[in-house]
């Protein structure tokens, strides 16, 4: 299993490197960060340094969309920290939660999202694309590679990312979840007549070490928070009931009144406290070492090739050694 890290890009973007350059010497071999550049600080521009920084670890956005940036200028931005650093750049993409809706903007639409993912890659290695109906091409990434995770919970978005990408992303740690969204994506990769275990499946949710439960409940309450604005979203369209989303997913939503995104991703965010201690133990890693070690490997006989780590609490630097130092060589 391979092991990632998920930064937020608050100022300074010289802790962000650190942080990325330190994962990396613990291990980690993938750093991502958000991407809601009126939230945080611009992402793309840090990445250029935190590949400088690192000797081998991918970079990327988790996640970015195909709303806030041109399509073609995120193609040519990865391509062109490809031929810089190798290929050291993942996409992780979805619709669009924070990024587009503090711009007043709705997320993207599937079939958007489809396109654009089809002209970034495309783009990003060198091949010929169709865009706003002209025929685009960077002759020079064409010994560029860029990975293409979607982010997804829904059915729907479900069946686009295992009939077009080149993985799945998803944003909690249930392995109950986890499993119905794999086979889903699984099962649509096979009937596009892709070959299902060739999908990257990356598991990214909080992780916190310790001993004081309380404590760590009250620092990751905030992740039930962003997960709940995807879970209203597939409430809205399917309902609360029936076989389309599991109950397990929708249950915890019927307490969320709102969302101030000022707070997003941040412990203490006065609109999470619709979130249930349940949840919370269900979709993040909480506990001593051994209750970690256990919960992913159960996430890995579910077949994810990656737990990524979102560090938003009081304990970075202890989270990351513990994991550099006891968790991740227990799966080396």
């Amino acid at each position: 299993m391979d092991f990632g890290v998920v930064l937020q890009t608050d100022p300074p973007a010289w802790r962000v490197v650190e942080l990325a350059r330190r994962a990396e010497t613990l291990g980690f071999s993938y750093g991502w960060t958000f991407d809601s550049h009126v939230l945080w600080q611009e992402p793309y521009v840090i990445y250029s340094q935190m590949l400088s920084a690192t000797n081998r670890m991918t970079v990327g956005p988790m996640v970015t969309n195909p709303g806030t940036r041109d399509w073609t200028v995120t193609g040519s931005l990865f391509a062109t920290l490809n031929d810089m650093f190798g290929n050291r750049t993942i996409c992780g993409i979805g619709r669009g939660d924070s990024a587009m809706r503090v711009l007043g903007h709705t997320p993207a639409k599937l079939s958007t999202l489809s396109e654009a993912m089809r002209v970034i890659k495309g783009l990003a290695e060198g091949e010929k694309v169709l865009y706003n109906g002209t025929e685009q091409q960077l002759p020079w990434a064409s010994r560029s590679e860029l990975k293409m995770l979607m982010a997804a919970y829904g059915p729907r978005a479900l069946q686009l990312c295992g009939s077009e990408t080149d993985g799945f992303i998803l944003q909690l740690a249930d392995p109950q979840i986890a499993a119905w969204t794999i086979d889903a994506v699984r099962k649509a990769a096979a009937e596009a007549g892709r070959d299902p275990d060739s999908l990257y499946i990356c598991v990214a949710a909080p992780a916190y070490v310790g001993s004081d439960l309380a404590h760590q409940r009250d620092q990751c309450r905030w992740f039930g928070g962003m997960v709940g604005n995807h879970v209203a979203d597939l409430v809205d369209r399917y309902g609360d009931t029936g076989d389309a989303v599991p109950q397990a997913l929708t249950d915890y939503i019927r307490g969320r009144e709102g969302y101030d995104y000022s707070g997003h991703g941040k412990a203490g965010h006065e609109h999470t406290d619709f979130v249930p201690d349940e949840i919370i133990d269900r979709f993040c890693i909480l506990g001593d070492e051994a209750n970690h070690l256990a919960r992913l490997e159960e996430l890995r006989d579910l077949g994810v090739d990656q737990f990524a780590i979102y560090l938003m609490h009081d304990q970075k630097d202890e989270t990351l050694s513990a994991y550099g130092q006891r968790i991740i060589p227990a799966f080396g």
